[in-house]
């Protein structure tokens, strides 16, 4: 059969949609606590923000451009976005029938109700009116619209209320439409005092005092409706790298205008008039099909506030203490000089990381620190850490992705501090993403350099490493602390791609490597060796490579993939993918680990790595893959990297061929959570 036959695979942005609802899934669990499932709800909601922010409008641009292609399943543009619209409808349909039907119900057992307009007392419905006249009303700006006031241009995902009116305001103005915007200096879910509630926890939405109120901000007017709606834009910023003299400026102008951008989609209030959608439609220059009628709440993720906002322990997961390894309590650098340090995320604590470069700080044998940023955080230690270091006389060179989607005012802002301070920041590669995790420090040791390297799987991000699962490796390496400094050296300066010893370099090895990987494992099986590959990431959708695992699972190499998100892969096609199994696993923890195993005829070979098997992260990204040398370090990522997720029958979803996902049933056997197995293992409880 031919391996490129649209038959043989799946859509990337169709596999995106159903990663979601996968997540979802989490959110109807009745075996979740009842809090983390409300948080799941809002996740697929803002995960269905971005996907239209960012997958939706590329596909949208590419047809305006008249540049897209047919998708490798065979699919054109129009088919996907009409099938996007499918099966979004039905996403948000199982969303609200989630919050109403059940999440609802289920809090208001537990005390906690969200009083709809029509539920208030009229003691609530007088401490709303207060607190709307106190705290409200004087934060909003009604723009009714006539000549002198056209259509405002509406900022990305704001909440606004289109209300109808009738009658003249006291210019003899003949009044029909006016627009109100939410306020976003204001908290989205409001709690009731205590001397006005019914229940422990009672609250209401500001979309609903607001709507309930509007009138008052058109005084002898009569307000005939008020409809809430919120637009979706482009989320992709538009910088041409090649034409500019200052990335960092020219995206600071283009960071102005993102929330303007073209809109790829109108949600509003289901009762809304036809003329009214269609006004609206017209405004936003979007088609029938790109608008979504929707029960109240519009926005369904500002419900996420009220898990802060309650403390119930017994309705959310029970928190755990990340491990700090014991050998690790004083020295690191002396420790990883005694052998390679395996960190593994959110188990054991980022604080090592941080630790690590607040010594290399202070230590005065210490001459230099490299490090690559991509995602770090707003008020990141790391970041203060690297300029304690330049202000201690270190040479501080700091690699930040600018482009990092929907951070770069935070990188900005990270890369102004940092030059302030006397660090030497660059900005990676003109068209090339830096996403590989990296950082290197230089030690002086006995009148010799040697080099202390930390890789990862995630981002330098103290806050992410809490709710994702990483994997870090410290080590002294010579080999890999060479590759490393060359790598560096190719971000920093200009230089002929260098030969690496140990690491695999995206956009020059890794995808010659990971394929060369795979015909090992095919020429082991033909010879009869053993021959298995498993492998663990967020997505899967390079053609070749996918093509490469087909002759594999041919040839008789079995494969078990481990993947969260899209996958273009299709599994269990006879005669082609019998020996191709793929699962993702949707928990506690955002699985994010990126780890590849091959039996390599019983010399196992494992890799962890910043790159996902993707066009961007395998051709278009500087990525990193780097080898587990140590025996011990490499059985342990395999047993608790790869192993339990492929035993998991709690929290699994097995993919088929047809493109869906369904849980694995545990039928018969004992019930086994990867992530539950591992915070038992290797955490203990917090007090």
């Amino acid at each position: 059969m031919d391996l490129k036959d649209p038959s043989l695979y799946l859509n990337r942005e169709l596999s995106q949609l159903e990663f979601n609802s996968r997540v979802l899934a989490q959110a109807e669990d009745e075996r979740m606590p009842l809090l983390e499932r409300v948080r799941f709800l809002c996740i697929t909601n803002s995960n269905l923000d971005e996907f239209f922010e960012i997958r939706v409008a590329n596909i949208r641009f590419q047809l305006s451009q008249q540049t897209a292609r047919p998708w490798p399943d065979g699919r054109s543009t129009t088919e996907v976005l009409t099938e996007i619209r499918e099966r979004t409808l039905a996403l948000v349909q199982r969303q609200y029938r989630c919050w109403t039907e059940s999440l609802v119900p289920a809090l208001h057992a537990e005390g906690i109700n969200f009083l709809a307009r029509d539920t208030w007392t009229p003691r609530q419905r007088r401490w709303l009116h207060a607190y709307f006249q106190s705290e409200v009303q004087p934060v909003l700006s009604p723009l009714g619209l006539d000549p002198a006031h056209p259509f405002p241009r509406l900022l990305n995902k704001s909440l606004n209320f289109a209300v109808q009116l009738k009658g003249k305001d006291a210019f003899g103005r003949e009044g029909n439409l006016a627009l109100v915007r939410a306020p976003r200096s204001l908290p989205r879910v409001i709690r009731l005092p205590k001397e006005v509630s019914q229940s422990p926890y009672e609250f209401t939405l500001l979309s609903s005092i607001v709507q309930t109120f509007v009138a008052e901000l058109f005084p002898g007017m009569e307000v005939t409706g008020a409809y809430a709606f919120r637009v979706t834009r482009n989320g992709e910023l538009t910088v041409d790298e090649q034409d500019v003299e200052n990335l960092a400026h020219a995206l600071q102008d283009e960071l102005h205008e993102r929330g303007f951008a073209d809109a790829v989609r109108l949600e509003i209030a289901e009762g809304a008039p036809k003329p009214l959608v269609k006004f609206l439609s017209r405004e936003f220059v979007l088609a029938e099909s790109d608008v979504y009628r929707v029960p109240p709440p519009v926005n369904l993720g500002r419900v996420q506030a009220v898990y802060d906002m309650i403390d119930r322990p017994s309705l959310k997961f029970r928190p755990h203490k990340p491990r700090l390894q014991p050998a690790l309590s004083g020295s690191i650098l002396d420790t990883v000089r005694q052998g390679d340090v395996l960190l593994h995320h959110p188990f054991e604590s980022f604080s090592t990381v941080v630790d690590l470069l607040r010594q290399s700080a202070a230590d005065p044998n210490v001459l230099a620190i490299k490090q690559t940023l991509y995602r770090a955080g707003r008020n990141s230690p790391l970041v203060g850490a690297l300029i304690e270091a330049a202000r201690a006389g270190k040479d501080v060179t700091v690699v930040i992705e600018l482009r990092a989607r929907f951070d770069e005012e935070a990188n900005i802002g990270l890369a102004n501090r940092l030059q302030e301070a006397g660090v030497q920041v660059v900005y990676g590669v003109v068209g090339y993403k830096t996403h590989a995790k990296m950082m290197l420090i230089v030690r002086r040791e006995g009148g010799k350099l040697r080099r202390y390297v930390h890789l990862g799987t995630g981002n330098y991000h103290p806050g992410t490493a809490t709710v994702y699962t990483d994997f870090g490796l410290l080590t002294c390496d010579r080999d890999i602390g060479e590759d490393a400094h060359k790598v560096f050296q190719q971000l920093s300066g200009f230089s002929s791609a260098y030969p690496l010893k140990r690491l695999l370099l995206s956009p020059f090895t890794q995808h010659r490597e990971v394929l060369q990987r795979i015909e090992r494992e095919i020429a082991n099986a033909q010879a009869g060796k053993p021959a298995r590959i498993i492998a663990k990431m967020n997505a899967l959708q390079e053609v070749t490579v996918i093509q490469s695992l087909y002759r594999a699972s041919q040839a008789g190499v079995e494969v078990d993939l481990i993947i969260r998100g899209a996958c273009v892969l299709k599994p269990g096609v006879p005669g082609v993918s019998d020996r191709i199994r793929v699962r993702s696993i949707i928990g506690r923890f955002l699985e994010h680990t990126r780890v590849y195993f091959f039996e390599n005829g019983g010399d196992h070979e494992l890799w962890c790595s910043s790159a996902d098997w993707m066009d961007r992260n395998l051709l278009r990204r500087v990525e990193i893959s780097f080898p587990i040398l140590d025996p011990v370090i490499r059985e342990r990522v395999f047993h608790e990297g790869l192993e339990p997720y492929l035993a998991d029958n709690v929290r699994a979803w097995q993919l088929g061929s047809d493109g869906r996902y369904t849980r694995i049933e545990q039928g018969e056997q004992m019930p086994y959570s990867a992530q539950d197995s591992l915070l038992a293992q290797l955490c203990s409880d917090e007090d």
